[in-house]
């Protein structure tokens, strides 16, 4: 049995929610509130209880959420009115249902932008987080001073950062990130010629 098939069985039963004008999707019954809780989905804030949009797709995409307000019906539907909202939301749903799929507990991250935190299968509510990892669709430009602050700052926190690079076909990568220090050259710049070796 796959972890994504063993997933879509921890719910017994269909949960409802209710899309908010923050793309949130709120949850009222209690008891599907305490089975989210429990498997690491939502978070409580005040007296309500909210799901992520990722969160959200991903739970319908098992057919374990219906939403019951307005025209947003389906997965197709919801995503189309994300992306009004967040642009960046296919590549945090395809790297969250990666995650999720090989059974890790994903949470919203720091705001170092398409970020979450990962926590080690088994380890949610006992351990801290021990991951950041960061939402890269293939071909996007980084600069690497603004990636080493990151780096460095997640570094501090006791943390790994990791690069979850989402390729064309919808395949994610995973790439660990560590600052590294270069000294500078003093001496004369020398230019290197690669040759091809003739067979």
């Amino acid at each position: 049995m796959s972890l994504e098939a063993d997933q879509n069985s921890e719910f017994q039963n269909i949960i409802e929610g209710v899309l908010t004008k923050k793309c949130l999707i709120k949850i009222n019954d209690l008891r599907s509130q305490d089975q989210l809780r429990n498997k690491g989905y939502g978070d409580k804030e005040g007296n309500n209880y909210f799901l992520e949009p990722y969160e959200a797709l991903y739970l319908i995409y098992l057919n374990k959420l219906v939403i019951t307000n307005g025209n947003v019906v389906d997965f197709s539907s919801l995503l189309k009115h994300v992306l009004k909202y967040d642009k960046e939301i296919v590549t945090k749903f395809l790297v969250y249902r990666d995650l999720r799929s090989r059974g890790y507990v994903v949470k919203e991250g720091f705001g170092f932008g398409a970020d979450f935190r990962v926590y080690e299968r088994g380890g949610y509510e006992k351990k801290r987080a021990k991951y950041v990892f960061f939402c890269i669709n293939e071909g996007t430009n980084i600069k690497v001073g603004e990636l080493s602050k990151i780096v460095r700052e997640i570094e501090i926190m006791g943390k790994n950062a990791i690069a979850a690079v989402v390729e064309r076909r919808g395949e994610v990568i995973y790439y660990k990130l560590t600052n590294m220090k270069f000294n500078k050259n003093r001496k004369q710049e020398t230019n290197f010629t690669l040759n091809e070796r003739n067979s």
